[in-house]
């Protein structure tokens, strides 16, 4: 069955069994390989991505749910020339150990910061709840979504004109 996709503001067109997994398609099809497998099950959040604005877990979401929405993935939030806020910021605070769970944290933290871009260390908590990480940079992952905060709202600061 074919299926039309929205994947990073590109459209995509996929012959798929519409019970697979958008991670499978995601990763197969669509060669984009920042959400991982981790569990299967929906239980570590290392498949995270956004969907129409909302933090999804791509392991357990069939792909044919996903037409006419807007799926965003790590790839679509910057590219190594030009990091968006969170990528720049979490190689700032150097948040990331193995790796594995951090694109499905930053998507987390993407949606955190498009509705608040001051958490509290417990609304960023709350907000990453379902993405687990072995490795322990649990401070440094903290840090950097308070720092893509900071970059996010220099981004959007009107700048000054200066008499010159």
């Amino acid at each position: 069955m074919a299926i039309s996709l929205n994947v990073n503001g590109e459209t995509h067109e996929i012959d798929v069994d519409p019970a697979t997994p958008l991670l499978y398609v995601l990763r197969n099809d669509l060669e984009l390989n920042a959400a991982k497998f981790g569990c299967g099950l929906g239980q570590c959040g290392a498949c995270t991505v956004v969907v129409d604005g909302e933090a999804v877990l791509s392991c357990v979401t069939p792909v044919s749910l996903m037409e006419g929405r807007e799926i965003t993935t790590v790839e679509g939030l910057g590219t190594i020339e030009e990091p968006g806020p969170l990528q720049a910021a979490f190689m700032e605070m150097q948040a990331a150990q193995c790796g594995y769970c951090i694109p499905g944290m930053m998507m987390s933290a993407h949606v955190l910061l498009r509705k608040n871009a001051e958490p509290s260390d417990r609304e960023i908590r709350d907000a990453l709840m379902t993405n687990l990480c072995r490795c322990g940079t649990h401070m440094r992952i903290l840090a950097a979504i308070r720092r893509a905060g900071e970059l996010m709202q220099q981004a959007s600061a009107p700048t000054e004109r200066r008499a010159g």
